[in-house]
Parts: structure tokens; C-alpha cells; sequence
């Protein structure tokens, strides 16, 4: 077989899509030259004939022109699935979002003043109320905020934590790394599974800068434990004249404990108790945007806000617009639970899910014989470090084609447009309809008719 030069097939390229200048089709013309050398070398193809080599072409011009991060379906039952992206955003804020990103706004801008202002009054405010924090600030991610707190209140002291608080979150980032980046010194108290008020009291000497509370909210101690609460460290702390921190992880502000789901310490909570500077994330339990959210007493975030660190840190246009219209859902709980997605799933009646998978079911069965599909009962999870014992009341559907494992199975339902993310249990190929959107329903339907075509099976 001839390989045509990369001139060649430039050439057939602009017959085959005339709206682009030839010189767009360098690389793609690359891929198929290399393509067709593969070919030839595995001895899967001696000859192509010319509507082989255009069908070829027009494949991969589409993997060129696809966006590589795109939309998929969580069939999971994953809801804050760090891997697929966390929190959905709410659509009521999406054309908020599109003005602002497809437009000018006043992002540094004070309009009354007619000067320079500052990114973050835009969400300040709004955090205060709905917190009933002193003041606020928001970075990129919470692994930001805790770094920048510390950089800023404890660099070159002593920040005091429980062993049995040390965590380590996504991406292997492991909280003291985290401190010896922000330039402090950690003082470990206690032990794995019981850390005493002593322990903290023992620990402080003339070189401590605060004390910290980190929120398990990605895994639990459980059986002979004991920890610490920030109500009872905080007479300890103002004794001895130091701020207590607390890094509350997912950070919700929703109490789920009134809806009959575990309890989850909130940010109100939190500060209500007294706690001098809280940081949580944007994009766990709170639903919106990657962010890292600092609240807490005003004398503490002015000085945060004035660390050169915050450049580097800083939220961009589009999360800040994303984060406000987010926020202003929470103004009324039921509002928020009614459009916020993370909310929606985390406290999806079970029935309701029974019904969309019953329909899931019907919609696949219909498509063929091969196809074996039956109604499932599921454990879903919260995810994205949050929750890590609620388990969550599901249901599913089971899939399996004859002559397919459920890996060859997943493997081909991952390639799909969108791609489908089940999982294998028992030998079976799981789609969990916890986080799947209405309209994902016949979507899931049109996947499978085009693997019904593509692996030839009955109808």
C-alpha cells in the first residue's frame, strides 16, 4: 500500500471539508499518514480503497476537532466524583455565567467610585449573610485557603493538630506537606484514635501560633475514640491568646441531619460556635464552582487578604460569577435544594429513583434481545470526600451482553459521544440513575441503539 504524502492528503482534506484553509490539515493529515503506516506494518490492511482512506480521514478529523475535556454520563452513583468533574452547577446561573464570560464586567471595577476595586467584594458580602461571618475571602481551591492561612498567620511557628486529624486529600496532598509549604512548624498531639484536651493544652509553648481542627470529611475513626471539639478548644485557645482554625473540607450549608441523612458540621455552625477563621470548598457539598472559601473574624482575613500569596491564589472571572449565582440560591434553603444538582441527589427520594430506573430499564430493553437488563438495588455515596459513611438508597440497571465481559463492555460504552461511566459489580455492568440528569434518560437510549448497530446484534 501507498502511504499518500501529508501534501496528498491535505488536498483530499479540503475537498472533504471545503470551510477550512488547507493549512489547517497538517496535523490531521499527520495522523492519517501515521494511521495508515500502522496499518500496513501490522498487516491489517494491504489496500484501502479511496471511500476506506475518506471514511478514515473523516474519523479522525473528528477525534482532532473534539474537545478533549468534555461532557460524560455519571452512571456511578458518585455525586461529587472528583474524577468526573464534581459538582454540576445549577442551569439557573448558567446565562449569568455566559454574559459575563462572553462579555466585559466590572470584575476590579468600582462603578460608584469610578476606579480600581476589588474582585472579591463581589461575593464578600453575600458569604457574610449567608454565613454570619465577620468577613470573608475566596481563592482558587481549599488546599489554597488553608496554605494562604497559615502562610499567613503561623509562618515560622507552631500550628497544633490532632494525629488523628492529619489528613490526606485528593491527589495524595497530605495536610503537613501542606504546612511546610505555608513555612510552619507542626506540633502533632495525641494519638491515631484519641486526642485529649490536655494533649493541645501540654502542646502549647511561647513559639504556637494557633491551633487547627481538620474535619474528617473524607474518611472516619471509628470504635475507641475520642477527639476534641472546636467548642471545647475554644476556652483553651482564648486563654492562651490564640486563634483556632477549622478546615471544614466539603463545607456544607445545609444542615442534612433535618432531612434524615447523617450529620455534616456546618460553616454556620462552625462560626457560630466561635471558631476564628473556617475554610471549605466551592465545589463539594456546597454544589458550586472549584473554589476555596476563608470566613471567619475580620482582624484575621484582612491580613490573609493583604498576603502576596493571594495573587498567585486568586479566583478568576468566571468561577467568581459562578460561586455569586450560587450563593444567592442558598438565600432561600428550599430553593437551593429544589436547582443545586448535588442537593437534588444527595436527597433524592428513593422511590423517585426506582421510577427512572424502571424507565431506564424499559427504554434498553426495547432496543434488543442480546441486550440482558434487569432492575438493580444500589448503594450510592456522596463522594468528593464528603459523607464517607452515609450510605446513600439507590437503584440501577444491570447490563451484560452475551460475548462481552462488562470490562470489553465498559471499555466500549466509555467511547461513546457522550461517554457513559457505569460500574462492575458481581460480574455485571452497573449504571446507577442516582446522578444521571432527566435528559439523560434517551441519550442512554441512542448509546446503546448505536452499539446495537455497531456490534451486530439482534433487534
Amino acid at each position: 500500500m501507498r502511504i499518500p504524502s501529508v501534501h496528498e492528503l491535505k488536498e483530499k482534506f479540503t475537498k472533504l471539508f471545503p470551510q477550512y484553509p488547507i493549512s489547517y490539515f497538517t496535523e490531521p493529515a499527520r495522523r492519517v499518514a501515521q494511521a495508515l503506516r500502522e496499518m500496513m506494518l501490522s498487516g491489517r490492511k494491504e489496500e484501502l480503497t479511496e471511500e476506506e482512506l475518506e471514511r478514515l480521514m473523516q474519523e479522525i478529523f473528528r477525534k482532532y476537532e473534539a474537545p478533549h475535556l468534555r461532557r460524560v454520563i455519571n452512571a456511578t452513583g458518585v455525586i461529587v466524583h472528583t474524577n468526573l468533574g464534581r459538582a454540576p452547577l445549577a442551569k439557573e446561573i448558567l446565562p449569568y455565567l455566559t454574559e459575563i464570560a462572553s462579555r466585559y464586567s466590572n470584575l476590579e471595577y468600582d462603578l460608584e467610585e469610578g476606579k480600581r476595586g476589588s474582585r472579591y467584594v463581589h461575593v464578600e458580602e453575600l458569604i457574610k449573610e449567608l454565613t454570619g461571618a465577620e468577613a470573608a475571602l475566596v481563592v482558587n481551591n481549599n488546599a489554597a485557603a488553608v496554605l494562604i492561612c497559615l502562610n499567613t498567620l503561623a509562618v515560622g511557628k507552631e500550628v497544633i493538630v490532632s494525629r488523628g486529624e492529619l489528613i490526606e486529600i485528593g491527589g495524595s496532598f497530605r495536610i503537613p506537606e501542606v504546612m511546610t509549604w505555608a513555612g510552619c512548624i507542626l506540633k502533632e498531639v495525641g494519638t491515631t484514635n484519641k486526642t485529649h484536651l490536655h494533649d493541645y493544652e501540654k502542646a502549647i509553648n511561647e513559639n504556637t501560633a494557633l491551633i487547627l481542627k481538620v474535619h474528617k470529611s473524607n474518611y472516619a475513626i471509628v470504635g475507641f475514640t475520642k477527639e476534641v471539639s472546636a467548642e471545647e478548644l475554644l476556652p483553651l485557645c482564648r486563654k492562651k491568646g490564640l486563634p483556632l482554625m477549622e478546615d471544614l473540607g466539603s463545607g456544607s450549608f445545609v444542615d442534612f441531619s433535618k432531612y434524615g441523612l447523617a450529620k455534616e458540621p456546618t460553616v454556620q455552625e462552625a462560626l457560630r460556635a466561635g471558631v476564628d477563621i473556617v475554610t471549605f470548598s466551592g465545589d463539594k457539598l456546597l454544589g458550586g464552582p472549584q473554589a476555596g472559601i476563608i470566613v471567619g473574624k475580620r482582624e484575621y482575613i484582612e491580613r490573609i487578604k493583604r498576603n502576596p500569596l493571594n495573587r498567585a491564589v486568586r479566583i478568576d472571572k468566571l468561577t467568581l460569577a459562578a460561586l455569586e449565582a450560587t450563593l444567592k440560591l442558598y438565600r432561600d434553603e428550599a430553593l437551593a435544594i429544589k436547582t443545586i444538582p448535588v442537593l437534588q441527589m444527595i436527597l433524592a427520594n428513593p422511590e423517585t429513583l426506582k421510577r427512572r430506573a424502571r424507565k431506564l430499564l424499559k427504554l434498553i430493553t426495547d432496543i434488543s434481545p442480546q441486550i440482558k437488563v434487569s432492575l438493580v438495588k444500589t448503594v450510592a455515596k456522596t463522594g468528593g470526600g464528603a459523607l464517607p459513611l452515609l450510605d446513600l438508597p439507590s437503584y440501577g440497571v444491570a447490563l451484560s451482553i452475551p460475548g462481552l465481559s462488562p470490562q470489553e463492555l465498559q471499555r466500549h460504552l466509555r467511547r461513546t459521544e457522550p461517554p457513559l461511566i457505569g460500574i462492575i459489580e458481581d460480574e455485571a455492568l452497573i449504571l446507577d440513575v442516582r446522578c444521571l440528569f432527566e435528559e439523560d434518560l434517551l441519550e442512554i437510549k441512542k448509546i446503546f441503539e448505536r452499539l446495537r448497530d455497531e456490534l451486530k446484534l439482534s433487534t
